[in-house]
């Protein structure tokens, strides 16, 4: 039903769409002849009675129809002045036109300026293209007799004509003539020349026939169809204008022969000639193929429909083709090939380039979950990274211990996605351990990991964020930089709160970058979480939203119960297990 439902709803719409149209049609054709009649009544051009008419709306605060309907006029004024004779020779003429023929003197105003026409004579065939006959149309006032003159533009090329004495020549083209409030629209071509005193107008209604034919020429054009016919008794051949430019041919040379067509098709597809040959001269059967020609514009394809013409007998006696050209729609198949060849090269190359970053990230971090006891500490962790999507991020954790007693703390996120993301990762990760074992303060280590970055991809931009710090376990104190990272939380009694420092660039944005080092004294069962912007990233929120959120999911967890469960909390209240990137969350527990 509901196909049912959606056809009557859109044949309801066509009807009111018409309906409006019609209404838009019927105001029009009122309008344009308010115009020509007051344009005769007050003998002024149709533009001054245009004007007239608008002013005489904006002042009354009617709408222009309105205005248009309340005018009354008296009955149609003569012509001023005595207007000539028309010539003898001249009234016969018109009768040997075949087609409607007017000749029109001009109407001129006080001034001497032209404003109107009247039709002086005309021949027995004259008729409007509503139907109105000579009868009619003599004797009477162009813009009163035809006010779709005036509409069309038509009015102003013969004033043009009359003025400048050269012939005008329109058609076939679209002519709305009004008639009783309605618009009455034709298909028509025009002429009109400058003879003696007056102008010499003839015009062509074009009937159904002639609108199909050209409708149909319009259509081979638009679909670059042409159709050829070769007469194998006397060897004559009719080609459409199409089927010269399908071959490259002037059409001064005439068709080509039918044992001509081979000659034009590229070698590789001499094959399908042959075929389609030997079905329409031996086998009389109609055939549809598809072949390449070379013409002086380069190569074309043409998809040909051939049909053999026999008599009652059986006689083959001609040979029918229609062709298209069918170039475009070939190129553009060869280039979605080619675009979706591309694709798929991209998506083989993305999922190559997953399963590496995977691989790497595997060998790198093999630890996804858990607890690590440390000195005086014990860290759980989760990391989750968004492999199912295929965006691997560069989310990365560093936890161990060191010689001098004190354990590396770090957390970080590579800039990008995929490999990149993933190799980059490797890099900050690897490089910090390397450095670490120089006993050189969180800050330094910080400096020389921005510079390791900055250099290790000379004209490409890796950047990256962290926080690098060292836990002393003696005297339960942590000392840390933020190198554009977002800050650790701290739970203690209860309560959760972002650790403040003095803050620094993101790591490999800057050749020379200095990092501030603070130190935040910690106590017994306090809970300190280190994490990457997945946790607190949402599509459509800000970051503060999002910290916001973090702070709350982590305000009461109990930091005595074991350090997983309290992850796993945090993580459910804030649906971090469905977040669009990386998930890295460390959760450290001071002993």
């Amino acid at each position: 039903m509901d196909g049912l439902e959606e056809g009557a709803g859109t044949v309801e719409l066509i009807r009111r769409r018409l309906h409006e149209l019609r209404h838009a049609m019927r105001r029009e054709a009122v309008i344009a002849d308010t115009t020509c009649r007051l344009a005769a009544q007050r003998n002024v051009l149709p533009a001054e009675a245009a004007a007239q008419l608008a002013r005489l709306s904006a002042e009354s605060g009617m709408d222009l129809v309105e205005v248009a309907r309340s005018l009354e006029f008296d009955p149609e004024p003569a012509p001023s002045g005595e207007p000539d004779a028309v010539p003898r020779w001249l009234v016969s003429t018109l009768q040997a036109v075949h087609v409607s023929a007017a000749y029109l003197l001009p109407v001129h105003d006080p001034s001497g300026r032209v404003v109107d026409f009247t039709v002086a004579e005309a021949n027995d065939v004259a008729a409007d293209v509503t139907g109105r006959g000579r009868d009619y149309l003599l004797g009477g006032r162009v813009l009163l007799r035809t006010p779709g003159l005036a509409r069309s533009g038509l009015f102003e090329e013969y004033l043009r004509v009359y003025e400048t004495g050269r012939a005008f020549r329109r058609g076939p083209f679209e002519y709305v003539e009004v008639r009783d409030g309605l618009l009455w629209p034709a298909s028509v071509t025009v002429r009109a020349v400058r003879v003696e005193d007056g102008i010499l107008v003839t015009w062509r209604t074009h009937d159904d026939e002639e609108r199909l034919v050209a409708g149909w020429e319009r259509a081979q054009r638009i679909a670059e169809l042409g159709w050829a016919e070769w007469n194998l008794a006397t060897g004559r051949a009719l080609w459409t204008p199409q089927m010269y430019e399908m071959f490259g041919r002037d059409a001064r040379d005439g068709p080509l022969g039918l044992d001509e067509l081979p000659d034009t098709v590229v070698a590789e597809d001499q094959p399908l000639v042959r075929e389609q040959m030997c079905a329409l001269l031996a086998d009389r059967e109609a055939i549809e193929s598809e072949f390449r020609v070379q013409q002086r514009h380069g190569v074309r394809h043409l998809r040909l429909v051939s049909e053999p013409v026999l008599d009652r007998h059986g006689l083959l006696v001609a040979i029918r083709i229609m062709a298209q050209d069918v170039t475009e729609s070939r190129r553009r198949e060869r280039a979605l090939v080619r675009a979706h060849e591309r694709a798929d090269s991209e998506k083989e190359r993305a999922e190559r380039e997953r399963l590496v970053a995977t691989h790497l990230q595997d060998t790198l971090l093999p630890v996804r979950r858990g607890v690590l006891d440390l000195p005086g500490l014990r860290v759980a962790l989760r990391y989750h990274p968004d492999e199912e999507t295929g965006r691997i991020g560069g989310d990365w954790f560093k936890a161990r211990p060191l010689p001098d007693g004190q354990v590396l703390i770090a957390v970080g996120d590579a800039m990008g996605h995929g490999l990149a993301a993933a190799g980059l990762m490797a890099t900050m990760r690897s490089g910090l351990a390397g450095l670490a074992y120089t006993g050189a303060p969180a800050d330094r280590l910080a400096t020389w990991l921005n510079e390791l970055m900055y250099h290790a991809n000379p004209g490409i931009t890796a950047t990256g964020t962290a926080i690098i710090g060292h836990y002393r376990p003696a005297d339960r104190v942590l000392s840390w930089v933020n190198a554009g990272h977002p800050g650790p939380v701290l739970i203690r009694d209860g309560e959760a709160s972002l650790l403040e420092s003095g803050g620094g660039a993101m790591l490999g944005a800057f050749e020379t970058m200095e990092y501030t080092l603070t130190t935040t004294p910690l106590k017994q069962h306090d809970l300190l979480l280190l994490y990457t912007d997945g946790i607190i990233e949402r599509r459509g929120h800000d970051l503060e939203e999002g910290l916001r959120a973090l702070l709350e999911a982590a305000a009461d967890v109990d930091v005595r119960d074991d350090p997983e469960q309290s992850l796993d909390i945090i993580l459910r209240r804030l649906g971090a297990e469905r977040s669009d990137d990386d998930v890295c969350l460390l959760a450290l527990t001071i002993l």
